[in-house]
This record gives C-alpha cells, sequence and structure tokens, in this order.
C-alpha cells in the first residue's frame, strides 16, 4: 500500500535523484561558456562600442537556488514531510515560470533587434549596389561621350581637309 514505510523510503531515493538530474541540467546548460542558470551574467551589446546592449542577469537554478533540498529517509513517512515537499516543488515551479517569461522577454527584444540589424543590413547593401552600379553607369556615359566627341572632331577635321583639297582643285 501507500502509506507502507517502504514504499515511501522509495519515493524519497526517487526525489532525492530528480534532484540530481536538476542539479546537473542546470551545471549543462551553457553556450558559449555562459551559464544563465548557474549565475552567470550576459552582456548583448548591439553596436560596436556597447552603448545599446541589453544585460541579462544569471539566476542559480540548481536544486537548492530552487529552493529544493535533499530529503533524508524519514521525511516522507509522514504526510506532514510530503506536503513540505510538494508546497517546495510549487514555489520552484512558479520561479521557474516567472525566470523563463523574464529570459523570454529578453529573447524577444534580442531578436526584434537582429530583425532591425537585418533589414538595415539589407537597405545598406541595397544602397551600396545602387551607388556602385550609379557609378559605373555614369562611368559608361562619360567614355562614350569622349569617344563620340573624339570621333566628331576627327570627322570634322577630315571633312576640313577634304573642303580645302577640293578648293585647290578648283584653283
Amino acid at each position: 500500500s501507500f502509506d507502507n514505510g517502504v514504499n515511501r523510503d522509495s519515493f524519497v531515493t526517487d526525489y532525492n535523484n530528480l534532484l540530481d538530474q536538476i542539479d546537473q541540467l542546470a551545471k549543462d546548460a551553457s553556450f558559449n561558456g555562459v551559464n544563465l542558470l548557474d549565475g552567470n551574467d550576459l552582456s548583448v551589446k548591439f553596436n560596436e562600442d556597447g552603448s545599446s546592449k541589453l544585460d541579462i542577469s544569471g539566476v542559480s537554478f540548481g536544486s537548492s537556488g530552487l529552493g529544493l533540498s535533499d530529503t533524508t529517509t524519514t521525511a516522507f513517512q509522514g504526510d506532514a514531510g510530503v506536503n513540505a515537499a510538494i508546497t517546495a516543488l510549487d514555489k520552484a515551479t512558479n520561479t521557474l515560470r516567472t525566470q523563463s517569461s523574464t529570459f523570454g522577454n529578453n529573447l524577444a527584444v534580442v531578436e526584434n533587434r537582429q530583425n532591425f540589424t537585418d533589414a538595415l543590413i539589407g537597405v545598406l547593401e541595397s544602397g551600396a549596389g545602387g551607388l556602385t552600379l550609379a557609378d559605373t553607369n555614369e562611368e559608361g556615359a562619360n567614355l562614350l561621350a569622349l569617344q563620340t566627341r573624339q570621333q566628331l572632331g576627327t570627322t570634322a577635321l577630315s571633312l576640313a581637309n577634304q573642303g580645302d583639297q577640293a578648293v585647290l582643285r578648283f584653283i
């Protein structure tokens, strides 16, 4: 039966094993050397001089940071010990939900800034491409105008020489 002390003792072992897993998960939740669940802070810089940034505070979310602690084999012998563990788990769940919301808000800020930066990069690349293309077209037109002037000058000189030679033949 459920009230059997042997069953409750096995629940204590299971509970303590779960706390160990929580500790391990919190320790393993790092990226690029930053672990927000193990108390590391993160500063996300949005520009080159760091004047625009988002500071994200890390939390200690191992079992002890969540207010959960290992229990002894006698802790679950009475209902009071079980109820105390349930209350601690409820508080830990609320703490996790609150922090999840905070991290979610921080993520939304970073994603919005990333989308803005991506759009700005697109506009700048398009503008740079337009400037490069406009310069090439302008230089091409200038070269064509110069070549046309040279050809017209050569043709005019040739016609002038032919006119002079025709006049000399009549004389």
